[in-house]
């Protein structure tokens, strides 16, 4: 028996409702308004940690910003970041090879408290639709110093020996 095309919509309707995915907007629940919303933390035990493990103050007014989309430029970056203060400078890194966002930058303002205010206002935010961190940028470490060459292999006149062993033609 072959359903009619108002049956087979009315089908249709029904099962959708049926399904978890769809929810009528009357019984919908916001959750950010309500008194019996869980965060992770509560979840997990640890109810108080932020206030338990505070970050340690900054030293330096640049940050580190991780997490980074690979089409956040350095003018989205400053503009997530120019409302909490005055800043000197908004650096996305880049792939030299491909010009490619690397995914983490450098944020500078002029103050340490400017950089405190950012660093609390936007770590674990989203930006260009990615979650970002803020931490404090570490100052970068100095390369370690190449090895010395062995003084065997060079002649008085500063020329190296070649040892090749063998002939290819």
């Amino acid at each position: 028996m072959a359903l009619s095309s108002s049956a087979r919509l009315l089908r249709r309707a029904l099962a959708l409702r049926a399904s978890p995915s769809f929810i009528p907007q009357s019984q919908t629940t916001t959750w950010s308004s309500s008194p019996a919303c869980f965060s992770s933390s509560s979840l997990f035990g640890d109810d108080d940690a932020a206030t338990r493990n505070p970050p340690p103050p900054l030293t330096t007014p640049k940050l580190f910003v991780s997490g980074l989309s690979r089409l956040t430029t350095d003018e989205k970056l400053q503009g997530a970041f120019s409302q909490f203060g005055q800043l000197v400078e908004a650096k996305v890194i880049t792939d030299r090879a491909s010009g490619r966002s690397k995914g983490f930058g450098f944020v500078t303002y002029a103050s340490i408290e400017e950089a405190e205010k950012a660093r609390e206002g936007m770590n674990a935010k989203f930006l260009d639709g990615w979650v970002i961190f803020v931490d404090p940028a570490k100052p970068r470490e100095p390369k370690p110093p190449p090895p010395p060459q062995p003084e065997s292999d060079s002649s008085e006149t500063g020329f190296r020996v070649n040892k090749t062993i063998g002939w290819c033609g």
